[in-house]
């Protein structure tokens, strides 16, 4: 499996928050490595520079699919 990444962004209520107004939320794409997804977050980001409201954040979808087994076992 490849490693997925998603790159999205949007409006935050604080620019020191993770937290979207969810009626500003742009999915860039989903990427097949981080390298790709990092470009496309970097042009997401740089468009937006001027304003600190917007930001832009890569996940790592992988993680997601394939959770850590450790983590799994102590749960």
């Amino acid at each position: 499996m490849s490693k997925l990444h998603l790159v999205f962004g949007g409006r935050v209520k604080d620019p020191q928050t993770l937290d979207f107004d969810e009626n500003t939320i742009e999915v860039v794409g989903i990427f097949p490595n981080f390298a790709s997804a990092e470009k496309a977050w970097r042009a997401a980001a740089q468009r937006t520079v001027d304003d600190a409201e917007m930001k832009f954040v890569v996940v790592h979808l992988h993680r997601l699919l394939e959770p850590d087994p450790d983590l799994q076992a102590s749960a």
